[in-house]
């Protein structure tokens, strides 16, 4: 698997014409557990985003989800690992670049996703399983959203301990 990704970012010159502002290569950083490697690709601070703001959104601090803003990032999954069950508050597009994963949500249903499917997670609690042999990829894009709230109850952002 190539392990970096191709960034092109455009801008406008100052007679408002588009052009390349950026062609980089963008490294994948493995995480303290070994099971994944995230690539930070992007981020914008706000929604809707700013699109004069002039800060690489590659080197802008963001967690998992930016609070207030969005996020793409490029996952590789191990073979053989499973992530931790976890709900963000944000939406999430997810679209499998390579490979294939299982899905599992906290209601105990799972899914096969395979390269070219898309997954919107809207809050939900789920994890995900790399059974095959080979390594996963996926990227995803994350934006802010309110938290759900069933019930009466709001379902609060959460990470369960690293398997």
């Amino acid at each position: 698997m190539k392990a970096t990704t191709r960034r092109l970012v455009t801008r406008h010159d100052d007679n408002g014409k588009a052009r390349f502002g950026q062609d980089s290569e963008i490294t994948p950083v493995d995480l303290a557990n070994g099971q994944a490697r995230f690539a930070l690709v992007w981020t914008t601070a706000t929604v809707p985003a700013d699109n004069m703001d002039e800060t690489d959104g590659a080197t802008r601090d963001a967690g998992l989800t930016l609070k207030g803003g969005s996020v793409i990032r490029v996952v590789d999954f191990k073979p053989g690992t499973r992530s931790p069950m976890h709900r963000s508050n944000s939406i999430d597009y997810g679209i499998v670049l390579q490979g294939e994963l299982t899905l599992e949500l906290d209601s105990g249903e799972k899914k096969l996703i395979r390269q070219g499917d898309i997954v919107i997670q809207r809050g939900t609690n789920h994890a995900w399983v790399a059974h095959s042999d080979r390594w996963a990829r996926m990227a995803f894009v994350l934006v802010e959203a309110s938290p759900v709230t069933i019930n009466g109850q709001i379902l609060d952002e959460h990470m369960e301990a690293s398997q």
